[in-house]
């Protein structure tokens, strides 16, 4: 087959993990008979040299200082010059806020279709099959297309990246494509925040409307401080509450988790937060309603107050030292 393109970001001077994901999943397409895995990234050689490091069978560098803003008007050209040197016909793109807009203008662009928030990838019948959720996280749905070209964003956390391998060998060539932007970034604004990423935590504590209150977070951040590698997340009604930041918001309009162990404190389990942390390993429900969806989503579950059960629980992590 001819091959897939994956379209890999930079953040702040380094590879965005989000990449490796998605070499991870171009790996597994490639391996079902999608042919090679080529990247393009807007950066320089050396993390080109990277992106094969990590499963890319060849890398393409767009070096043209244009790319640095980073939107679609700049990155088109750039695309369409890669997918013209690679010949692939199967374009990854990450969920994130270029993919967003990259995705469905350079399937207009090409005029094909492009599935967004994926979930799922596979070749069949040699052609991809992709799965994302739909009707708020409560369905799935199928995506095939008729054109030529198919064009896809990834859920971030949806695939692992491979790990480093210094032997792997493959071309690099550059490119100096690029659009000129009708847009002007006249700044970035990031949301303040301390200690482990909650996207790449290992551990999640979250807390929902069910807390009574913002004061109950401060129980949930000891709760995590047991944990070596621990974040705490919240549902999307405590956020609209106030009641924590909207950074750590998690769900389907917010940030997308998969942590070998998710504690959820007083969360109900609407589809929209299910469908942020529906990947975790383990999940773990304290919840005063034996019937809410996220005890029936859960590995374990405690059926009781949580002003009673978490401080104990904080207790106990403590004497195991």
């Amino acid at each position: 087959m001819p091959g897939i393109l994956v379209i890999a970001q930079s953040s702040e001077g380094n590879i965005a993990p989000i990449s490796y994901e998605l070499l991870g999943a171009a790996r597994q397409l490639s391996s079902q008979g999608a042919g090679n895995v080529t990247a393009l990234i807007a950066g320089t050689e050396a993390q080109a040299k990277d992106l094969i490091a990590h499963g890319a069978d060849a890398a393409i560098a767009a070096s043209n200082p244009a790319l640095e803003a980073g939107t679609v008007d700049s990155y088109l050209p750039a695309v369409e010059a890669a997918l013209q040197q690679s010949g692939a016909d199967i374009v990854l793109l990450g969920q994130t806020s270029l993919g967003r807009d990259l995705g469905p203008a350079l399937a207009f662009k090409l005029k094909t279709a492009v599935a967004m928030d994926c979930v799922e990838l596979k070749i069949a019948g040699g052609r991809l099959r992709a799965t994302r959720g739909c009707y708020g996280g409560n369905a799935r749905a199928e995506i095939t297309w008729k054109a030529a070209t198919q064009v896809a964003t990834v859920k971030a956390k949806t695939f692992d990246g491979l790990a480093a391998d210094a032997s792997r060998s493959g071309s690099v060539t550059a490119i100096d494509a690029a659009g000129e932007t009708r847009v002007k970034v006249l700044g970035v604004s990031k949301a303040a925040s301390t200690g482990i990423k909650l996207e790449d935590a290992e551990v999640v504590v979250s807390g929902g409307r069910g807390l009574g209150d913002e004061s109950a977070f401060k129980m949930l951040e000891t709760l995590a401080g047991t944990f070596k590698g621990a974040a705490v997340g919240a549902s999307r009604a405590a956020c609209d509450l106030g009641w924590y930041p909207p950074s750590q918001q998690v769900g389907l309009t917010g940030k997308t988790v998969s942590p070998n162990l998710y504690i959820a404190v007083a969360i109900s389990g609407a589809s929209q937060h299910m469908a942020g942390m529906s990947g975790s390993k383990n999940i773990v429900a304290i919840n005063k309603d034996a019937d809410a969806n996220m005890v029936k989503a859960s590995k374990f579950a405690i059926i009781e107050d949580y002003k009673k059960i978490v401080p104990a629980l904080i207790e106990e992590i403590k004497k195991l030292g």
